[in-house]
């Protein structure tokens, strides 16, 4: 299994695990999963890989954007920086 698959395995996986974060704004780990996995689906997507998560109902890119001042926000935008990078990390 190449890298790009498993990064893709993994957001399938991060999405089914944090389907209801937004309904748990307390829980701030759901919140930055759901930005892990959208970081991930950020890089692949901008790598060309679109066609390996295009079958998963993703977020909208910007729908937090702007959107730091309630803990929750915060934990999503560090996880979709922390995916983000770390994707550019494991697929060099």
């Amino acid at each position: 299994m190449s890298v790009i698959d498993k990064l893709a395995g993994l957001v399938e996986q991060l999405y089914e695990e944090s389907e209801n974060y937004s309904e748990n704004p307390s829980d701030a780990q759901l919140w930055f999963n759901r930005g892990y996995a959208n970081g991930i689906a950020s890089f692949l997507n901008a790598r060309g890989y679109t066609d390996k998560i295009n079958h998963l109902k993703l977020d909208a890119e910007d729908l937090y954007h702007g959107e730091q001042v309630m803990e929750w926000h915060k934990a999503y935008h560090h996880g979709f920086e922390m995916g983000l990078r770390e994707s550019g990390e494991v697929f060099r």
